[in-house]
């Protein structure tokens, strides 16, 4: 029995079947209004490190993990174009510089610092470092990632 008195539901894998038995771990809560402005001001404070000669488009992002670390990144440019590090790129390996974990909540900004949809690949990219619950600032308002990117394939589709 958990603290509330309920029974604890069986843990799922990736996909939603049925796996380890046990209590479902903690989901961390859905960010408040105040996380939302701290992680808007981080983002549009990254967005000022951007390397953009070429496209001269800046990007910032900023993210929440499930232990409570702020992470940014920005955009980095070169003149190869293609081989671009767009800003959820850099924020992913500051997550991994700084002790690995999942993300909770997304915050992406232009350079004129309104929120900005991230682009497919970085949709897939946040998709992969999520955690149970990852919500994300979009230009419709908040969406979960499931709602970004719905029938996602990850890394329980290559187990």
């Amino acid at each position: 029995m958990s603290h509330d008195g309920t029974t604890p539901a069986p843990r799922r894998d990736g996909d939603g079947r049925p796996g380890a038995t046990g209590p479902v771990p903690p989901v961390p809560p859905v960010p408040t209004d105040e996380e939302w402005a701290r992680l808007a001001e981080a983002a549009r404070e990254a967005m000022t490190h951007a390397y953009a000669p070429y496209s001269r488009f800046p990007v910032g992002a900023a993210a929440l993990t499930e232990d409570g670390r702020l992470l940014s990144g920005c955009n980095v440019e070169n003149a190869a174009y293609g081989v671009v590090l767009c800003a959820e790129c850099t924020l992913v390996g500051q997550l991994h510089m700084t002790g690995g974990g999942k993300l909770r909540a997304f915050y992406c900004v232009d350079g004129a610092g309104n929120v900005l949809m991230p682009c497919g690949r970085c949709r897939q990219l946040l998709y992969e470092h999520r955690g149970a619950d990852l919500r994300l600032m979009t230009v419709s308002g908040v969406r979960t990632m499931d709602e970004v990117l719905p029938d996602a394939f990850g890394p329980q589709n290559l187990a």
